[in-house]
């Protein structure tokens, strides 16, 4: 490359004579002639200083380039090694086990059962807004109207980071959310992954999907909640089934109410699944308390509205006779190659 400066062309030609002697190319880089001319410029007259220096990180990134085609010029040759195959790679190619042919992946059962259900809240006109996998204690309990310490923060206990954020719990940590970003009528449904420190059996698992569902608006009553999750799941299981709702209580709805079906395992007599009770638990849900609606910035004297939070993975065991949770997230290929 030529240089207008005769100064930076004379310290150009220094530096390539030094740099074809050096072991080390990356030195060329740190080499004192380079230093003495930066040093130069504020010894130049104003009206000289750009031009010159210009010229001297023009020189600095030709030096740059000649290091960088010296270290690959130097390297080895790299073989690729396939880190995923199922023999050891010095094993000689006549002695390796055959491979089966490749097989196409699929979509995972509750993803698929999730887009059926969005779309049915599509059409019953909610919108959808996704969770989160970490969040704060105020989405988590304050907004919610757990107060400090108070017991019922015991039945979502989850897991915590060094930060003190939370694993949540459950997916009623949007609501908050929501309320201050959603306009009235508010319906909206939330789907997500939550976190609990579960004792694992058929029917618990420490993490599974939740969908939580809000609707907020003039005159709503409980009467409204019983209808939406009837025809909903009525829509999604394509057929009446029995249910029963029975109180319940959660801080961020009053009244609240548990909603259960019948186990279609044992037709209601009674199984391990159902821990023999002949009813398979759905989810809670209830009218939006007060206070947690005044928390979201909507007047509790004009609107009212109702929520509910159903476990997914429990949704699609009963649709396909599953029996234990735990096979949605063992990772078993025979069980997931089923709804491919």
């Amino acid at each position: 490359m030529e240089y207008k400066n005769p100064e930076i062309a004379e310290v150009a030609k220094q530096l390539h004579e030094k740099f074809a002697k050096l072991k080390d190319k990356r030195a060329i880089l740190r080499a004192a002639e380079l230093t003495a001319l930066y040093d130069r410029i504020k010894t130049l007259p104003p009206d000289e200083r750009a031009s010159f220096g210009k010229e001297i990180n023009e020189l600095k990134k030709e030096l740059e380039s000649m290091v960088r085609k010296s270290v690959t010029s130097n390297l080895s040759p790299v073989t690729s090694i396939d880190v995923t195959a199922p023999f050891d790679m010095n094993v000689k190619p006549e002695n390796r086990p055959k491979l089966l042919p490749a097989e196409n992946g699929s979509r995972h059962p509750l993803m698929t059962e999730l887009d059926i259900i969005l779309d049915i809240f599509y059409r019953m006109g909610f919108a959808a807004v996704e969770s989160r996998e970490l969040d704060d204690d105020y989405h988590m309990f304050g907004s919610l109207n757990f107060p400090k310490d108070h017991p019922a923060r015991d039945e979502y206990d989850t897991f915590v980071t060094d930060e003190d954020l939370v694993a949540p719990a459950h997916t009623s940590i949007m609501q908050n959310r929501v309320f201050k970003s959603m306009e009235i009528p508010i319906r909206a449904v939330i789907p997500g992954r939550v976190f609990r420190n579960e004792d694992l059996d058929a029917r618990h698992e420490h993490t599974f999907y939740q969908l939580e569902g809000v609707y907020v608006d003039k005159g709503i009553h409980a009467g409204h909640l019983v209808a939406t999750i009837r025809a909903w799941l009525s829509s999604y299981y394509e057929r009446e089934i029995k249910i029963k709702i029975q109180p319940f209580y959660f801080p961020f709805t009053e009244p609240s109410f548990e909603f259960a079906a019948s186990c279609i395992f044992c037709e209601g007599r009674g199984c391990n699944v159902c821990s023999h009770t002949g009813w398979i638990e759905l989810g809670g849900c209830g009218m939006i308390h007060p206070n947690v609606l005044r928390e979201g910035g909507i007047d509790p004297a004009k609107y009212t509205g109702f929520a509910w939070g159903f476990g997914i993975d429990r949704l699609v065991m009963l649709k396909y006779n599953i029996e234990d949770v735990r096979h949605f997230h063992s990772g078993n290929l025979k069980f997931l190659r089923q709804f491919a």
